[in-house]
């Protein structure tokens, strides 16, 4: 079957305007729909791999609230902060903390919350 009609239409890859014989065409050419397809893949794969990143990034937040007692590395990361900002609130005594030994400082779930 040929089709007689012409129908004037604009590319959506590149913009530019073309004669369709169909009522489906969306590219001026098969170069313009090869690139379209593969700009298409790349945005999805993109996405998935954002949607995966934030994932992962949101997954040590949760077993950080499951804990009861946090390292300085797991309140900072709680609280968006650095641990230089955690230990300078520990020791204002604005945050209690407690040292069990050299390098082991932790602080409690509750005494982060009655900061805020």
């Amino acid at each position: 079957m040929s089709s007689n009609i012409n129908i004037q239409r604009v590319c959506l890859y590149c913009g530019c305007d073309f004669l369709a014989k169909t009522t489906k065409t969306k590219y001026c050419s098969h170069k313009c729909n090869s690139r379209a397809y593969k700009e298409n893949q790349r945005n999805i794969k993109i996405s998935a791999s954002v949607s995966k990143t934030k994932e992962v990034n949101k997954k040590p937040i949760e077993e950080i609230n499951k804990l009861e007692f946090l390292t300085a590395k797991q309140t900072a990361k709680l609280l968006n902060a650095s641990t230089k900002t955690v230990y300078n609130l520990i020791n204002t005594g604005k945050l209690s903390a407690i040292n069990l030994g050299q390098r082991i400082t932790r602080i409690r779930r509750i005494d982060i919350d009655k900061i805020f």
